[in-house]
């Protein structure tokens, strides 16, 4: 082996050597941790069943609709009361449907609710979303702890978002 390749092979070594010491670096105790900010660490839901629809406190707009985790149920204001979702596609990507788990057929009335309120209704995809005094209901990716709202008197997807109220009604205004 000539002096050059004996060299080459030392610096190839030699960096191999401190990335993996920095690879290893970065898995102690001492490295700094990188976290998404659409997940806050400190989360604390609700025990409930996914299916339950129940009334609960939101700061700044009083009494609204929640699901059994306390997280804050909308209606789509593009929605027809008594029919079914007009959100599909990219909407209930962004917007996703409020439904019932397979093999569940009806949505249960937790605290606060009127269950003659409470019903269903069919979707293309074949699933059966929960509905509240004939408005579909909704949920918001950016509410991830009870008590939030902050989808309240959105303008997106296509059209307005409101909370409802345990009697049924859009609460319009903003948060």
């Amino acid at each position: 082996m000539t002096r050059t390749a004996r060299r080459r092979r030392a610096v190839g070594l030699f960096g191999a050597l401190v990335c993996g010491a920095a690879a290893l670096a970065g898995c102690g105790y001492g490295g700094t941790a990188v976290t998404t900010p659409f997940v806050p660490n400190h989360i604390k839901l609700e025990h409930g069943r996914l299916y339950v629809v129940k009334a609960a406190p939101v700061a700044g707009l009083g009494t609204v609709l929640v699901d059994g985790l306390g997280i804050t149920l909308y209606l789509y204001a593009t929605d027809h009361r008594g029919q079914p979702s007009r959100c599909y596609d990219l909407c209930a990507i962004q917007w996703p449907p409020y439904v019932l788990p397979p093999g569940v057929t009806a949505p249960v009335a937790g605290p606060g609710v009127r269950p003659g309120l409470l019903g269903t209704a069919p979707r293309r995809d074949g699933t059966t979303q929960v509905t509240y005094n004939g408005w579909p209901l909704y949920l918001w990716p950016g509410d991830r702890a009870p008590g939030m709202a902050t989808g309240q008197a959105l303008t997106n997807a296509g059209g307005l978002w409101y909370v409802l109220t345990p009697d049924g009604s859009a609460l319009t205004t903003r948060h």
